[in-house]
C-alpha cells in the first residue's frame, strides 16, 4: 500500500502517557537556559531571557502547549511562578494523551482556575476528578463509548459549576437516563447539554432537567435510540434543540409538543425520518422559531421532489435542507444587509454584531451544521455528489474559519472525510477533492495547520493528507508550501498531530516529483525521528512514518538519506519489535525498497548487515497477515541480490520459511505469489541454497506457481525453477513432480519473453545429459516406465526449446548478417534477437561455463539454446569475460553446424567491426 486515508479519528486507547514535573519544582533563582545563538543587532550582548518583562514571559508561555509550558516553568523559581499564572491554565486539552490518575494528580496544582477541559476516551474521563478543578464550566469528551453512568455522575457531582457538558460523537452505549438525571440534579447552572448515542432518554430524565436546570438553553440528544419527545415540552428554557440522527421519534407528538416551547428559536432534525407534515407544523405553529435544520432527511427530499412548492411558504422562518440554497437562506437572517452569501459566516464573525439573538443563532448554526455535515460524510450516502460539489464543500470551508475551535476541527475532519469514498482502498473522489481546491481550500487548510492549537493542527493535517491522494491537489499542496508545513508538524510532541502530518507526507511521497522536496524540507529526518520517538503505544504514527519512508525509499537519493539519518536501524527496529501488522507491513516494504538500489548504493548490504534485520524479515513471512508476508518476502527477494545477504538469509532459516510460504500461497494474492517465488529465485542463485530448497520440498509449490495465468507470478516461478534445474538432483525432482509440462507450457505460451526464455533454459539444463546418471540411481520411477517417461519428457522439452529459439530467428537474414560487415545489418539482427530484460539476469561463472560446454552437445537444439543465451549478454557476464566466452566459442566454430551459431557469429563480427573502429 502506498497511500492512506482516514475517515475518522482513531478510537485506540493506546495514547501517549506523559510524565509531568511536580507542580512546584525546586529550582535555583537563576534560569539555566543555554545562551542563544542569535544576538540583538544593537550591541554585542546575548539575549538575557531573565530580563524579559513578566507580561512578555506570560505571552511566551501562552504560545506553548501545556507540556512545554510545564517543562519551561521548571527551569527557575521566577518562571515557575509565571508558568502557574491562572490566565495560562484556564483551558486544557488532554485529547492526545491517556490521562491516568497520576497524570491528573501531577496537573492538579495548576488547575485551580481551570474553566474549560477537553479529553479523549472513557479511561481519561475517570481521572478528571483528580484534577481538583471544581471551577470547571465546560467539559467536552470524545470517543467515550465505554463511559458509564457512574463515571458521568461522579463528574457531575464534582463539578457543580458546570455550564456546558458535551460527550460524543461516539455513542454512549452504557449511559442511561439515570446519568442524565444525576447531571440535572448536580449541575444546576447547566446551560448546554450535548450527548450522543444514548439508547433511551426517558421522561423522568427530561423532567429533572426542566426542574433543576432553569438556565438550560441548548439540548442536543444526537443519534439516540429513543427520546421522550413529549417530555421536552416541559423544558421551557430551551432555545436550541437538536435530535439529529435520533430514531423512533413520534413526529406528530414532537411537532405538537415542541411548538408550545415559548423560547424555542432553533430546531435540528437532520438525519432523521421526520415527516413533511411535522416540519410544516413546526414552522407554522412555533411562535419564536427562526431556523429549522433538516439535512439528509429522505422524507422531506421525496416530498420536495414531488411537490417543489411544498415548503415555499415558511412564514419568514428558515428551512435548511439539501434542496435549498443554504447560504442564501442563512444570509436572509441579516435582513436587507448586503452580504456575500458564500462568506456569510466570515462576515458575521468580523461584523462585531451586537444583536445577541442573532449571534446565538449563528453560533448554534455553525455547530449543528459542522456536526451534521461530518456525520453525513461518515455515512457517505448515495446521491450526495451534487450537494457536496455545489454547497457542501464551500460550506465546510466557511466553517473552517469559525472562531469556535470545535467547529473548526469538525469542519476540517468533514473535509477529510467527505472526499473519501472507499477508505480501505484509499479511494478519493477526484471531483470532490478538486472542488475543495477550487474554492480556496488548500491555502486555508495550510493556514489552519499553522495554528498554535494542536487539535486544529491535527484535523487540518488529516484533511490535507486525504486530499493529497488526488495528484492535482497534491501538486497544489506542494506549490503552497505544504510539504514544509507537514514536515514541521511531524516533529510535534503531540502524537495526533505528528500522526496526521506523517500521513500527509505518506500520501505526498507517492508522487515522484514530491520526493526530493520532502527530503529538502527535512521530512526524511523528521520521519526517522518519529520512529525513534514513538517506539511503543503509537501504532498510527509508526505505520504512517514507515509508509512514507517506504515511498521515499523507492527514490535512489532519498534512500541514501534514509540510511544516513538512521532509517535502516529505525525500520529494522519496527520489523523486530512492533506487533501491529500495519506497521510491520510498511516497515518491511520500506526495507524492500531500500534494498532495491543494489546497483547504485550500498543500502542493500547495509540492511543485511543491520543486527537482526534478516531474522526479523524471515519471521514476518510466518505472519497471519497476507500483506506482511508479501512485503517481507519482497524484502528478502531484493536482499538476496547481495551474495552475503543470500547466505545470511539461509542461515536465518530463510529457505525453510520461504518454501513454507510458497506452499501456503496457492490461494493468496498475486503479489504474495510473485514475491514468494521471487525470493526463492534470489536465494537459489547459490547452489547450496538451491539444493536446500529442493530438499525442503520447494520444487512442487514452484511448479504450481509456474502454472499461474498471471505473468508476474509464472515469470518468477520460472526463474526459480531455472536456478534449481542447474543442480542435477533438483532437475530430477522437477521431472518427478510434473514440472516438464508446466515449463513446456510456459516456453510455448507465456506472453512474457523472459518466462519463455527461463523455461527454455531450465528445460535445457534438465536434458543436457548430466542428469542421466542421477536419474538411473535416484529416480523413484521404476524399470522401463522410468526410461520411457524420461525419453518422452526429453523429446517434448527439446521440441519446444527449438520452437522457442527459432521464434527469434530468420535463418536467411542471420546467414547474411553473419558474413556482413555492415554495422546497421548486424545491429538489426541483434536487436531482433535480444530480450531486453535478460540483461538483468545474474549468472555465475559456472553457469556461463555450462552454456559454453553446451555448445559441444550432440543435440543441435541444445547448442542453439546455449548460443542464444550467450548472445543475450547476461548481466553477470562482464565485458572481459564475455570476450573470453566469445573467443572460446570462436575456436569451436568449425565444429558447430549452422545455423545454430548464427547469433554468435553475428555478435563476434559485430565486436570486430566495433574494435576496428
Amino acid at each position: 500500500m502506498s497511500r492512506r486515508v482516514r475517515r475518522r479519528a482513531s478510537h485506540s486507547r493506546d495514547k501517549e502517557r506523559v510524565a509531568f514535573p511536580p507542580s512546584y519544582p525546586e529550582a535555583s533563582h537563576h534560569c539555566g537556559i543555554p545562551e542563544p545563538c542569535h544576538r540583538y543587532d544593537a550591541g554585542d550582548a546575548a539575549v538575557d531571557w531573565t530580563a524579559l518583562p513578566d507580561d512578555t514571559v506570560v505571552q511566551l508561555f501562552a504560545r506553548l502547549n501545556y507540556r512545554d509550558r510545564a517543562s519551561l516553568a521548571s527551569t527557575c523559581r521566577a518562571w515557575r511562578l509565571l508558568g502557574s499564572s491562572p490566565c495560562l491554565w484556564t483551558s486544557l486539552d488532554l485529547r492526545a494523551h491517556r490521562c491516568e490518575p497520576d497524570t491528573a494528580v501531577a496537573l492538579a496544582g495548576r488547575c485551580a482556575h481551570l474553566r474549560r477541559l477537553r479529553f479523549h476516551g472513557s479511561e481519561s474521563a475517570s481521572s478528571l476528578i483528580h484534577l481538583q478543578a471544581r471551577g470547571l464550566q465546560e467539559i467536552a469528551g470524545d470517543y467515550c463509548r465505554e463511559i458509564t453512568d457512574a463515571t458521568l455522575s461522579v463528574i457531575a457531582a464534582r463539578h457543580e459549576a458546570l455550564e456546558s457538558l458535551q460527550i460524543g460523537p461516539d455513542p454512549c452505549v452504557r449511559v442511561t437516563s439515570d446519568a442524565v438525571r444525576h447531571i440535572a440534579i448536580c449541575c444546576t447552572r447547566l446551560k448546554r447539554l450535548r450527548l450522543s448515542g444514548i439508547r433511551e432518554v426517558n421522561a423522568e430524565a427530561i423532567y429533572a432537567l426542566a426542574r433543576h436546570c432553569p438556565q438550560l438553553t441548548e439540548i442536543a440528544l444526537l443519534d439516540c435510540g429513543t427520546v421522550d419527545e413529549a417530555a421536552l415540552e416541559r423544558v421551557a428554557s430551551v432555545r436550541f434543540l437538536s435530535v439529529a440522527g435520533s430514531k423512533n421519534l413520534k413526529w406528530a407528538t414532537a411537532s405538537l409538543s415542541w411548538s408550545n416551547l415559548p423560547n424555542l428559536v432553533g430546531v435540528d432534525v437532520s438525519r432523521t425520518d421526520v415527516s413533511a407534515s411535522a416540519v410544516s407544523r413546526l414552522l407554522s405553529m412555533t411562535k419564536n422559531l427562526k431556523v429549522l435544520c433538516a439535512l439528509n432527511c429522505s422524507g422531506l427530499e421525496d416530498e420536495a421532489s414531488h411537490t417543489p412548492t411544498a415548503f415555499s411558504n415558511t412564514k419568514g422562518k428558515l428551512l435548511l435542507t439539501q434542496f435549498t440554497n443554504l447560504f442564501r437562506v442563512i444570509a436572509s437572517l441579516f435582513g436587507g444587509s448586503s452580504v456575500k452569501e458564500h462568506s456569510i459566516f466570515v462576515e458575521w464573525k468580523n461584523s462585531q454584531n451586537e444583536d445577541k439573538n442573532l449571534n446565538d443563532i449563528m453560533i448554534w448554526l455553525e455547530w449543528i451544521l459542522s456536526n451534521s455535515l461530518l456525520r453525513i460524510a461518515e455515512s457517505n450516502p448515495h446521491g450526495m455528489d451534487e450537494f457536496w460539489l455545489r454547497q457542501g464543500a464551500p460550506l465546510l470551508l466557511s466553517l473552517v474559519k469559525s472562531s469556535q475551535e470545535d467547529v473548526q476541527e469538525r469542519a476540517a475532519t468533514a473535509l477529510a472525510t467527505f472526499v473519501v469514498t472507499d477508505d480501505e482502498n484509499a479511494t478519493v473522489e477526484p471531483a470532490r477533492a478538486e472542488a475543495v481546491m477550487r474554492n480556496g481550500g488548500i491555502p486555508l487548510l495550510l493556514e489552519l495547520a499553522r495554528s498554535c492549537r494542536e487539535g486544529v493542527q491535527s484535523e487540518a493535517a488529516k484533511a490535507i493528507a486525504n486530499l493529497s491522494v488526488n495528484s492535482k491537489v497534491a501538486k497544489a499542496v506542494a506549490d503552497e508550501g505544504g510539504i514544509g508545513i507537514l514536515a514541521n508538524l511531524a516533529r510535534s510532541s503531540n502524537r495526533l498531530v505528528a500522526e496526521e502530518a506523517a500521513g500527509g507526507l505518506w500520501n505526498l511521497s507517492v508522487g515522484e516529483e514530491h520526493k526530493a522536496a520532502i527530503a529538502e524540507a527535512g521530512g526524511v529526518k523528521a520521519l526517522v525521528e518519529l520512529i525513534f520517538k514513538w517506539q511503543s503505544g503509537a501504532d498510527g504514527v509508526l505505520e504512517r512514518a514507515a509508509g512514507a519512508l517506504a515511498n521515499l525509499a523507492a527514490d535512489d537519493k532519498c534512500s541514501v538519506e534514509i540510511a544516513v539519518t538512521g532509517g535502516v536501524r529505525a525500520l529494522v527496529t519496527l520489523a523486530k519489535s512492533c506487533k501491529a501488522e500495519g506497521v510491520q507491513e510498511q516497515a518491511a516494504r520500506a526495507l524492500a525498497n531500500l534494498a532495491a538500489h543494489g546497483d547504485s548504493n550500498s543500502n542493500n548490504a547495509a540492511v543485511g548487515q543491520e543486527e537482526g534485520a534478516l531474522e526479523a524479515l524471515v519471521q514476518l513471512t510466518y505472519s497471519q497477515n497476507e500483506g506482511v508476508r508479501q512485503e517481507a518476502a519482497g524484502a528478502l527477494w531484493n536482499l538476496s541480490f547481495d551474495d552475503r545477504n543470500r547466505e545470511s538469509i539461509a542461515l536465518a532459516g530463510g529457505v525453510e520459511a520461504l518454501v513454507a510460504l510458497a506452499h501456503s500461497c496457492a490461494d493468496a494474492s498475486q503479489g504474495l505469489q510473485e514475491r514468494a517465488a521471487g525470493a526463492l529465485w534470489g536465494l537459489s542463485v547459490s547452489e547450496a541454497n538451491s539444493i536446500a530448497i529442493g530438499r525442503e520440498g520447494g520444487v512442487a509449490p514452484l511448479i504450481a506457481l509456474a502454472r499461474s495465468d498471471v505473468e508476474d507470478v509464472h515469470e518468477t516461478a520460472a526463474g526459480a525453477l531455472w536456478n534449481l534445474a542447474f543442480n542435477s538432483g533438483n532437475a530430477l525432482r522437477i521431472i518427478e513432480e510434473g514440472g516438464v509440462p508446466a515449463l513446456v507450457h510456459l516456453c510455448s505460451s507465456s506472453a512474457s519473453k523472459m518466462a519463455r526464455f527461463m523455461a527454455a533454459l531450465a528445460l535445457a539444463y534438465m536434458f543436457d545429459g548430466r542428469m542421466d546418471e542421477v536419474a538411473l540411481v535416484g529416480s523413484s520411477l521404476e524399470g522401463s516406465s522410468k526410461s520411457a517417461n524420461l525419453d518422452g519428457a526429453k523429446r517434448m522439452a527439446l521440441k519446444h526449446i527449438e520452437a522457442f529459439v527459432l521464434s527469434f530467428s530468420n535463418p536467411q537474414v542471420l546467414s547474411i548478417a553473419s558474413s556482413s560487415t555492415t554495422p546497421g545489418m548486424l545491429q538489426q539482427v541483434m536487436e531482433f534477437s535480444r530480450i531486453q530484460e535478460a540483461g538483468h539476469l545474474r549468472c555465475s561463472a559456472a553457469e556461463i561455463g555450462r552454456y559454453v560446454a553446451m555448445l559441444r552437445n550432440h543435440s543441435s537444439t541444445l547448442r542453439a539454446c546455449a548460443a542464444f543465451a550467450l548472445v543475450q549478454g547476461l548481466n553477470a557476464i562482464r565485458i572481459n569475460e564475455e570476450d573470453i566466452v566469445l573467443r572460446e566459442c570462436f575456436t569451436f566454430d568449425g565444429r558447430i553446424t549452422l545455423p545454430n551459431n548464427h547469433w554468435l557469429l553475428v555478435k563476434l563480427r559485430g565486436r570486430a567491426v566495433v574494435a576496428d573502429g
